[in-house]
């Protein structure tokens, strides 16, 4: 005997009128704006937001309980990771999976503009940030 059940397609379906506000960690202010993630949705599976950092913003390194997508929509961001630094500029984009120790800046002249995407979604607590930013 097959049982057969039915969704209903519109509860598969989550407007986001608006992106939320979250505090970033760093040297300066940076604008983080979530559309999915624990805060605006409610979602642990995926979160995606919109970040703006001003020239030589820069935050502490971090050891990620999640894979990191970033698509640099204007300007460059730094990614360095404990095998290399990389340079994402405009129309670039790169993966940091989990464990993966990173630190990410904006040391150029326009600052950045990116998503970034976590899977699962960002926390606090299982983004294990160093304690401060290192000395350049």
């Amino acid at each position: 005997m097959f049982i057969f059940t039915t969704v209903n397609p519109l509860e598969m379906i989550k407007l986001i009128q608006s992106p939320k506000p979250i505090k970033a960690a760093g040297n300066m202010p940076k604008v983080i704006n979530e559309f999915f993630g624990r805060v605006n949705s409610q979602t642990r599976e995926i979160s995606i937001a919109r970040m703006q950092s001003p020239a030589g913003w820069e935050e502490p390194g971090q050891t990620p309980e999640f894979d990191e997508y970033t698509v640099v929509l204007k300007g460059t961001l730094r990614v360095e990771t404990k095998k290399d630094d990389f340079y994402v500029h405009q129309n670039q984009a790169i993966m940091v999976g989990k464990g993966e120790w990173v630190r990410y800046s904006s040391p150029e002249e326009e600052g950045a503009e990116y998503i970034a995407i976590c899977i699962p979604a960002f926390s606090p607590e299982t983004v294990n940030r160093d304690d401060k930013i290192p000395e350049s």
